[in-house]
């Protein structure tokens, strides 16, 4: 569930931890032009603004609610020693959206999720939700956007020529593919193309949708 972090990986069906396909134009086509220094210094400053939009945005992202559903499905296995800030813990977990898709579980890395509780090493409301479970035991949470990777931003959507994103990438946009924006490392997704611009979501993939976790405590490792 590092894919349940702050950061994230599109759509509802596909994992979340999901993956993009990039894909690579098949030939090189060469125009009767060629970037001017003006372009390149746009596209730098394109992808500058865009990644100081994006740490903006994920710096800001909400902190914990009071309001979380939560159900219990079951109370089995020991409650001496339940969980607390600050503890070191294991759980294991499904996450799902509301159509009941899973897109994403810890038995796809084939092991628990380990982490310290509170240290801001997974989504606010995951965080929250273990606090208070015990050995063993199992709960179900549901977590609206606020609590998890937060609200869809507008400004994290950034609008670049498509000509000057070709001879960029060396390849032709498609919807879709993967982009990485400059020195902030941050992934987008070109949502949109057309002959003048292409648009590129830098959002986090999971960014508002409601997330539904079915989390077990597996092992408290350390205590605070």
């Amino acid at each position: 569930m590092e894919n349940a972090h702050d950061s994230g990986q599109n759509a509802e069906g596909q994992h979340t931890h999901h993956s993009h396909h990039t894909h690579e134009a098949k030939d090189h086509v060469k125009s009767g032009f060629e970037l001017t220094r003006g372009r390149i210094i746009g596209i730098v400053l394109v992808l500058v603004v865009a990644g100081v939009a994006i740490f903006l945005a994920l710096y800001h992202l909400p902190s914990a609610a009071t309001n979380i559903a939560v159900t219990t499905n079951s109370t089995s296995g020991s409650l001496a020693g339940t969980v607390v800030t600050g503890d070191q813990i294991e759980v294991s977990y499904v996450g799902s959206f509301t159509n009941g898709t899973v897109f994403d579980s810890s038995a796809r890395d084939g092991r628990p999720l380990n982490f310290t509780v509170g240290a801001g090493q997974v989504i606010a409301g995951f965080d929250q939700a273990v606090v208070g479970m015990g050995v063993n035991q199992s709960k179900t949470v549901t977590l609206p956007p606020a609590e998890a990777y937060g609200a869809v931003n507008p400004s994290l959507f950034i609008h670049v020529p498509t000509n000057v994103l070709t001879k960029d990438l060396n390849a032709t946009p498609v919807v879709g593919m993967s982009v990485t924006a400059g020195a902030s490392g941050q992934r987008g997704i070109v949502t949109s193309v057309n002959a003048t611009n292409t648009t590129l979501d830098f959002n986090p993939p999971l960014a508002g949708k409601t997330l539904i976790f079915n989390i077990t405590v597996v092992a408290i490792l350390k205590k605070a």
